[in-house]
């Protein structure tokens, strides 16, 4: 199942409201593929059996079949969706929570990835905002 559709399915259930609490750390796109597949495929292979992927099709099938959907396939869909909400937020805001410390802590550095490692590297001395949102974003 492409990351799309994994994405709009997950966001059809969370629309749908099966909500829980937001995980520690976030998901890779690698990992959140892995988890839907081992939750999800025999609900999709059951439910939805034939569709062809693309469209949201199998995300509209399964926000169709909501009742007969497996609560875990439930809650890994509001999980994944969650978890790389989460991860694309702190990835988009890094370089706002973090200016400070870029400045205080790694100035003259040139190069995003330079400052990223920068910061990474003086972790016990950077602010836990910052560290929390390079840890949400996966970039450690």
């Amino acid at each position: 199942m492409p990351k799309r559709q994994i994405i709009l399915a997950a966001a059809a259930f969370a629309s749908i409201g099966f909500v829980m609490s937001a995980s520690a750390q976030t998901l890779s796109y690698a990992d959140a593929v892995t988890n839907l597949a081992s939750e999800c495929g025999s609900d999709i292979q059951k439910l939805c059996k034939g569709l062809n992927l693309g469209s949201g099709r199998i995300a509209d099938c399964l926000q169709q079949n909501a009742a007969k959907v497996s609560p875990s396939c439930k809650a890994s869909l509001t999980t994944v969706f969650q978890s790389i909400t989460q991860r694309e937020h702190a990835q988009m805001s890094y370089e706002q929570v973090c200016k400070r410390d870029m400045s205080k802590r790694c100035s003259g550095i040139k190069g995003d990835g330079f400052v990223l490692a920068c910061l990474v590297k003086k972790e016990p001395r950077v602010s836990t905002e910052c560290n929390q949102v390079i840890t949400d974003a996966g970039w450690r």
